[in-house]
């Protein structure tokens, strides 16, 4: 697998004004694989976009390795980056503390009387937010570190943005963004975590969670 990033060249308002709407992105993201355009197959690659230090990242999580060019379309020349990333991986192992980020779509499914799929709602409030990283953290391989005064985690970013579907209907997803302390309880669950994503919306730049080592198992 492989971690890429390249830096959105935002001072070029001209270069990036297709960027509109999150399926813009999905876009971007799925040009920079043209190999698999070849080979006839698509694989599923996960991105969400980054803040840092004032400059806007995307960064991706791919099977294979991007076209370099393709991937600076709409980025700042020679800001492409590409890394392996099975190494880190086979060196993550339960008891281990890291620092995480993570971008995800928190919502919540209601079952009517009578409805069989029921509807998906957004968590609105941090207080829903939080509790949704905390219901999934056993069950994805991770506990949560805790303090005397609560979870070392927090809701560092919320909005709404845009995706215009098929068909021009525009529809806005609930987009929340995590930092915080984790402890890894079942490396094998953690792993398929960090490789396959949370929850919904993942082609749209949810679900990807990237971790830092802390310090080794006590």
């Amino acid at each position: 697998m492989y971690l890429s990033r390249v830096e959105v060249d935002t001072k070029n308002r001209q270069k990036i004004s297709d960027l509109t709407h999150l399926g813009a992105y999905h876009s971007w993201v799925e040009d920079s694989f043209p190999q698999e355009v070849v080979k006839g197959e698509r694989k599923r690659h996960l991105w969400r976009l980054d803040q840092v230090q004032g400059k806007e990242y995307l960064l991706v999580l791919s099977d294979d390795q991007p076209n370099m060019n393709r991937l600076e379309k709409y980025g700042v020349p020679g800001s492409a980056q590409s890394k392996t990333y099975d190494q880190f991986l086979s060196q993550i192992q339960t008891g281990r503390v890291m620092r995480f980020r993570l971008t995800a779509n928190p919502v919540h499914r209601v079952t009517e009387p009578g409805e069989k799929a029921g509807k998906v709602y957004p968590h609105i409030t941090i207080a829903q937010q939080e509790k949704w990283l905390i219901d999934r953290a056993e069950k994805n391989g991770f506990t949560l570190l805790t303090t005397a005064d609560g979870y070392q985690f927090d809701v560092v970013g919320r909005d709404r943005p845009q995706l215009l579907h098929k068909g021009q209907r525009r529809v806005k997803l609930n987009r929340v963004s995590y930092e915080g302390l984790l402890k890894v309880s079942d490396a094998d669950l953690f792993k398929k975590l960090l490789v396959n994503g949370i929850g919904k919306e993942k082609a749209y730049g949810m679900g990807l969670m990237t971790v830092i080592p802390v310090h080794e198992k006590a």
